[in-house]
């Protein structure tokens, strides 16, 4: 995505784009698979933890990221292309590798419908799946 591109993707969600955001959001959007706040660290060396922290946090506030707990004890950070800043339309299926310990976005996979109790809204789901992926394989 180019730069104009992450600027308008942060204004829709009604986030500020600041040069910082914009490139973290780029990181994001390079990555191609989810990421660690680590990962993200270590590809922007120059912008500082507390401030890739902030603006995730940002992100996360304005459904503009996925936040998926894939079972390693870390929390990997995904891109969400949807254009709501209150609901996330991008859900889908996400794949861990037990050897490599990555974890991929399954895009053309949706979510299955769960049918909750009367009275109880969702608001976001975590489907993930575990296994080995082609590479380990």
């Amino acid at each position: 995505m180019s730069n104009n591109e992450l600027a308008s993707l942060l204004e829709r969600h009604g986030i500020r784009p600041t040069a910082n955001r914009v490139v973290i959001a780029g990181a994001l959007a390079a990555a191609g698979r989810p990421v660690s706040m680590g990962e993200l660290e270590t590809e922007l060396d120059t912008i500082d933890k507390s401030n890739i922290s902030r603006a995730l946090a940002a992100f996360r506030a304005a459904h503009m990221v996925h936040v998926i707990e894939d079972g390693s004890d870390s929390v990997r950070y995904e891109l969400c292309l949807s254009d709501h800043d209150h609901h996330d339309s991008d859900v889908h299926v996400h794949f861990y590798c037990e050897r490599c310990g990555k974890t991929f976005c399954l895009s053309d996979i949706p979510i299955p419908p769960v049918t909750l109790p009367d009275g109880w809204e969702a608001q976001t789901s975590n489907y993930i799946v575990k296994g080995v992926c082609p590479d380990c394989r």
